[in-house]
């Protein structure tokens, strides 16, 4: 287990301390606020519905801003260099704008509460039993990567023991996604967006002053690692070296289409902010909205990794105590004055809160409409799924915080994610993105599609990686790889079992298949002024547009 190097201790006083106290209160407040409108399990598990565009935007991408973002972009850019801009400008714009445009209809049409309950309408009773349990799975492990890094926070800030912040963690925040649920979660994200951000850009702009601007940090570490650490796609051609340890194809398909649109498609973490909001045309906004912050978070997350790299020339080598994971609160430690470091500590634990409450507030409902009250306790009354929702979130908290044991053995848990997307995400991606587009795929396909594609994932890892059955450079370059062998495996299985089973009836695939309506689609207008800013598509294209501009100069 990786613990935090000797002697990265925060310097905080009193100050500091006040900041945090006065965040966590304005928290717990806004939870026990949310708690007098949660009357039924659907203001639990999706608030209702009730939602504007503009909370569920900024929830949306404030859920993302977790461990993957904060410790595991800053510790990829360390490890990688540029190369993390794949994981926003490939690896997320192209597949936010798909989900808005294309995939948002089907969901919040077809009046599920959870992503796997699209695939039991669109398929069978074997697909979605599958489908929620290996979600319900993967929810708790990412849960667990969010809480151990919010541990490695409160280890530097107060220095506690490792475990004992992991579990003090937890139950703060198993106590505010209890109280007011969905929404507390929601409107804490929207807090939380902004409180990330002020801790954020400062310890950007402190670090690239300390290492001498953007020429100076580029000038150090082509020297420490070569060309290609301050570039994109140097070094990327098939057979060529490069730090990441991937070439373009398996960039543009394993994390640009399959890890990309995987996760960002069928990820409930995500989804359920899109589907609490008011109506269908705030839906599709949602994650077009959340697009726009999301093209530039990239460059708050890489520079500190990047600088951290400079500081710490050996950061995550076995010459040295530091890990990946501790750039950030390296750079906290070295740069922030009192008062600045405490807000620093807040959007820190606030990034890390918000990732954690995502995963579990969307295991809770998941694990509640999807398992249980389908098939273990049938037709209760609906107080009896809100009364289980809670005391499930707090089940999940529990197992959560013994899978953050298991993110803490992984020195860069970015890799860890991916890991966890290539073997969980993409099989669910192949399986809905086959029976969304095509409409003799049968009912039996789906179970098998998840099957096969999970399989395949798991195989390519941990037998043809890690036994060194085939050469792949890095763990992730692996990642990538794993994800094309999932997504081709599921599809190949989808199709040879399709040709010897039965489709599903096609009176029962209206509003499930692209180009088909739903059958009460006038109930469910699109709602607006007309203004641009309500249109999906001038959203969507905007987001295209801009994100391309911004990878101009990394291209080059």
């Amino acid at each position: 287990m990786h613990y935090l190097a000797e002697g990265l201790r925060l310097p905080t006083n009193g100050l500091d301390y006040t900041i945090l106290a006065i965040y966590f209160v304005v928290v717990l407040g806004i939870g026990f606020a949310a708690r007098a409108s949660v009357k039924t399990s659907l203001d639990f598990f999706l608030s209702g519905r009730s939602l504007p565009a503009w909370v569920t935007g900024l929830a949306f991408v404030a859920a993302n801003l977790g461990a993957t973002e904060i410790l595991g972009m800053a510790a990829t850019g360390a490890q990688y260099g540029v190369a993390v801009v794949h994981w926003y400008w490939i690896g997320a714009i192209p597949a936010m704008v798909f989900l808005g445009l294309v995939m948002m209809p089907f969901y919040y049409r077809s009046k599920v509460r959870s992503v796997p309950e699209f695939l039991l309408q669109r398929f069978d009773r074997s697909a979605h039993l599958l489908s929620s349990i290996l979600f319900a799975f993967a929810a708790i492990l990412i849960a667990g990567v969010n809480l151990y890094a919010l541990s490695i926070v409160v280890e530097a800030l107060l220095g506690w023991d490792r475990s004992v912040a992991i579990v003090v963690a937890g139950v703060f925040v198993l106590l505010y996604i209890t109280v007011g649920g969905l929404s507390s979660a929601i409107y804490n994200e929207v807090l939380q967006f902004f409180v990330i951000l002020a801790a954020l850009i400062p310890l950007t702009l402190l670090g690239l002053k300390r290492v001498g601007g953007w020429d100076g940090l580029s000038g150090s570490l082509e020297k420490q690692h070569g060309g290609d650490f301050m570039t994109a796609w140097g070094g990327t051609g098939i057979g060529d070296a490069n730090p990441l340890g991937a070439n373009w194809l398996t960039i543009v398909l394993g994390l640009g289409f399959v890890l990309s649109f995987g996760y960002w498609t069928t990820n409930f973490a995500e989804v359920q902010r899109a589907l609490s909001a008011k109506n269908l045309s705030a839906a599709r906004r949602t994650p077009l909205i959340a697009a726009f912050p999301k093209i530039f978070i990239v460059f708050v997350v890489m520079i500190p990794g990047l600088v951290a790299a400079v500081l710490v020339p050996r950061i995550g080598t076995a010459d040295s105590d530091l890990t990946y994971n501790d750039a950030i609160p390296l750079l906290m430690q070295e740069l922030l004055p009192n008062g600045v470091l405490g807000i620093a500590v807040t959007g820190l634990l606030a990034a890390f809160m918000a990732g954690m409450a995502a995963n579990v507030s969307s295991f809770n409902t998941v694990f509640t409409t999807d398992i249980w009250q389908r098939y273990v306790k049938k037709d209760r009354p609906d107080a009896y799924y809100l009364r289980f929702g809670r005391l499930i979130t707090a089940v999940g908290v529990l197992a959560s915080i013994g899978t953050a044991f298991i993110a803490a053995s992984f020195s860069n848990i970015m890799t860890y994610l991916q890991t966890l997307f290539s073997f969980f995400n993409v099989p669910m991606f192949v399986v809905f993105i086959i029976g969304m587009f095509w409409k003799r795929a049968s009912m039996k396909s789906g179970v098998w599609g998840l099957v096969a594609g999970t399989t395949a994932a798991m195989v390519n890892y941990f037998v043809v990686y890690e036994q060194g059955i085939i050469d792949i450079p890095s763990d992730q370059g692996a990642n990538f790889v794993s994800a094309i062998v999932g997504f081709v495996a599921g599809a190949v299985v989808m199709v040879v079992v399709t040709l010897f089973t039965a489709p599903k009836p096609e009176a029962e695939l209206a509003g499930l298949v692209y180009g088909t309506a739903s059958p009460d689609a006038d109930e469910l207008p699109e709602e607006g002024d007309g203004a641009w800013y309500r249109k999906p598509a001038l959203l969507g294209w905007g987001a295209m547009v801009l994100a391309a501009l911004c990878y101009l100069p990394y291209s080059l």
